[in-house]
């Protein structure tokens, strides 16, 4: 079955896991453009992106909407509980998705996905349950390099580079 639906965490994967806070208390969040060109031709390419994610943040609200990701979850306590939500409404199963996490909370929903990446700085325990682990640290390409194997393992290249030239 092809995989149709990639679920992201945030902080870790689509960042690299640090927080900055400004004197005035504002959030301050990093991400890799690199990986926002590749999700983004990833829907292009037809397929589904949701953002699950364990803290509340106003931007990477804002990312989502940037990148047209339609599913985006915030303050999530049990990842694969929404996941497999999201997966009824889509008429989708686990064979459909490929997950990307970093730590602890992604642990559940990383083991029931049919494909599983982390970043090469991932916690050693979702590192023993990934299918894949990427020579990319969170923030710094890890996303891009996940859907660019995805795509040559799903045989899209043609279509992918299609979108770019």
């Amino acid at each position: 079955m092809a995989i149709e639906l990639i679920v992201l965490d945030v902080d870790g994967t689509l960042t690299d896991g640090k927080i900055t806070y400004t004197q005035n208390g504002d959030e301050v969040k990093s991400f890799c453009v690199k990986d926002g060109l590749a999700i983004a031709s990833w829907l292009k390419l037809g397929k589904q992106v949701a953002i699950i994610t364990g803290r509340n943040s106003k931007i990477v609200e804002r990312r989502a909407k940037e990148l047209g990701i339609n599913y985006f979850y915030q303050a999530v306590h049990n990842k694969q509980e929404v996941l497999e939500g999201l997966l009824k409404e889509l008429n989708l199963s686990m064979d459909n998705v490929a997950s990307a996490g970093d730590d602890l909370n992604d642990y559940k929903m990383l083991k029931a996905s049919k494909r599983s990446f982390v970043p090469i700085n991932a916690s050693i325990y979702v590192k023993n349950i990934a299918t894949d682990i990427l020579n990319s640290k969170g923030g710094e390409g890890a996303i891009r390099e996940m859907l660019e194997s995805l795509i040559c393992d799903e045989g899209l290249e043609k279509e992918y580079l299609a979108l770019w030239y």
